[in-house]
């Protein structure tokens, strides 16, 4: 098992009783997380912990990353689940991370997940090929990271891809360093049609987040995730797909929480 890098936010005072764990998307890491959610939902006195992914951001592996897959990342979500908090965390997952996250509730048992801008149960396939209709440099850049890496990468590009049009360029530009390749085994696995995806259980709470300007993830894409899990879909409007570090980041950060509460009533109360 690799060392896992897990980054720690604690309230102040006394802890609510369940702990967040958030997990990130692909070509990223912990630290998308750090930037503003970590913090903001400490000081809303949860215990927020966010793993980066075996092969991501401080994690060990990097070496070995093409080689990893989906069952490697369900296993880093339970071992820093193991590792990190006393009791069963609500998970949080973002775009590839939301489709770890629901393998990882059909593995065990959490009180409630979130799925912000969440790659679907049925896999990558309509997404991309809308993406190729929707902005065809947007997916050949894409390629273009996984091929030549970061460096090669046209950062108009990147900006389209992550964030709303409103946000300036030079505040995008600010996370393009951290971004990395992603595993070509994880992009395989999900990248196609998966006619029978292995669904969460349905009695677990669960909340389905969409941008409204989310180019990867469009409305179509959100609402077959809700349709496919049983629960009705939530947006944010005027968001990209990098809700979290957009510059009205706070409007998703309190969207959760207002989720939260009336999905988990008795942690709400600190």
């Amino acid at each position: 098992m690799p060392q896992l890098e897990i980054i720690t936010r604690r309230p102040a005072g006394t802890a609510r009783p369940v702990p967040l764990l958030f997990v990130h998307g692909a070509f990223s890491g912990a630290w998308i997380w750090d930037a503003h959610f970590l913090p903001w939902f400490a000081a809303q006195g949860w215990e927020a912990h966010a793993v980066s992914l075996r092969g991501h951001g401080g994690s060990e592996g990097r070496e070995q990353l093409h080689g990893f897959g989906l069952s490697d990342y369900i296993d880093d979500v339970l071992a820093a689940a193991a590792e990190r908090c006393a009791v069963p965390p609500v998970l949080i997952g973002h775009s590839m991370g939301g489709i770890v996250v629901q393998r990882a509730l059909a593995r065990r048992r959490f009180p409630a997940a979130v799925l912000m801008a969440s790659t679907p149960p049925h896999g990558l396939w309509s997404s991309t090929l809308g993406l190729a209709w929707r902005a065809p440099d947007v997916l050949g850049q894409m390629a273009t990271l996984m091929t030549f890496g970061t460096a090669a990468v046209d950062p108009r590009a990147v900006r389209r891809a992550m964030f709303s049009d409103s946000t300036p360029a030079e505040e995008a530009a600010r996370y393009e360093p951290f971004l990395q390749e992603e595993s070509r085994r994880i992009l395989a696995e999900i990248g196609g049609w998966i006619p029978f995806p292995v669904l969460p259980p349905r009695d677990v709470p669960l909340m389905v987040l969409g941008a409204d300007q989310d180019l990867l993830f469009p409305r179509t894409e959100v609402l077959a995730t809700a349709r496919a899990l049983g629960v009705q879909p939530q947006f944010l409007p005027g968001l990209g797909h990098a809700m979290m570090l957009e510059r009205d980041w706070q409007r998703a950060a309190e969207r959760v929480g207002a989720w939260l509460a009336t999905a988990l009533p008795g942690a709400v109360a600190a």
